[in-house]
């Protein structure tokens, strides 16, 4: 990756620094509900049914695999590779949609995950180098 020179690239060479630092937080919280969920899945609530009901150690793969994934991206996000920023939007997509529907277990904790994942994908969406890769 080069040195940015003009104000522009600065301000994207930020964006890419910061929605790889998000990425690794975010992945790193998926990990970490994912391994609590396996460990011990006592410590969520046991809501009401409802339809995309899981055990919770199911649950927790899901979150942990979902985290694992979202820390690689952020590695080679960081590292440079143009193709990471479309991975981290999916990755990102993806465990929203997984804390939504994690929500009847932990809410305030999916609902601020879900968040983090919102500002990742502006991140990455808002991110010069990713909008001209739709042009190639």
């Amino acid at each position: 990756m080069t040195e940015p020179t003009t104000t522009a690239d600065k301000w994207a060479s930020r964006t890419i620094f910061l929605a790889g630092v998000l990425l690794i937080l975010g992945g790193a919280f998926q990990a970490l509900l994912g391994i609590s969920a396996i460990r011990n899945d006592q410590v969520f609530v046991v809501g009401i049914k409802y339809i995309w009901q899981l055990d919770l150690t199911a649950w927790g793969w899901i979150h942990l695999l979902i985290g694992a994934a979202i820390i690689t991206v952020a590695i080679f996000l960081l590292r440079g590779a143009r193709w990471a920023a479309w991975a981290g939007i999916a990755l990102a997509g993806l465990s929203a949609l997984a804390n939504f529907l994690f929500i009847p277990q932990a809410p305030i904790w999916a609902i601020v995950i879900i968040a983090l994942d919102v500002a990742i994908i502006w991140a990455l969406a808002t991110r010069r180098e990713t909008i001209h890769l739709l042009d190639d």
